[in-house]
């Protein structure tokens, strides 16, 4: 069986990202719409899935297993990183674009959101039509 080079438009990619911020946004701002039970969190799942699509536009041909895993890490890592409470980058952290960024408070909660919108944004590349993005490679 020929190995399968996967072949992701940047295009939509792009896309996909500003679509996914802007419904993150809303789901901050129209709270109302979604159970009061799902909380922040759809906002977070979100941002997670907005990470996933970050690291396929810029490696699109990466297997949705290593954009996965590089998207986790990288949400942990930023969630993580709220522990450390230095005065500059709590400035950072104050102003809009670097509490959407960075956010403020560490939450195990968060880390289960990020979770479920990566794992959103990885089965949505495993399933997406074959001609759309997988070819044969030329070696196989």
């Amino acid at each position: 069986m020929a190995p399968i080079i996967i072949v992701r438009s940047r295009t939509r990619l792009g896309v996909g990202v500003v679509a996914v911020i802007a419904l993150g946004l809303a789901s901050r701002k129209f709270r109302w719409l979604l159970p009061v039970v799902l909380g922040k969190y759809p906002g977070d799942a979100l941002w997670a899935l907005m990470v996933f699509l970050g690291w396929a536009f810029l490696k699109p041909q990466a297997s949705t297993r290593f954009l996965a895993v590089v998207a986790l890490a990288t949400a942990f890592g930023v969630e993580c990183s709220q522990q450390y409470q230095a005065p500059w980058l709590n400035q950072l952290r104050s102003t809009t674009i670097g509490h959407l960024v960075l956010g403020s408070t560490f939450s195990w909660i968060d880390m289960a959101a990020y979770t479920v919108g990566i794992s959103i944004g990885a089965a949505l590349d495993v399933l997406r039509p074959a001609d759309a993005g997988r070819v044969p490679s030329a070696g196989g």
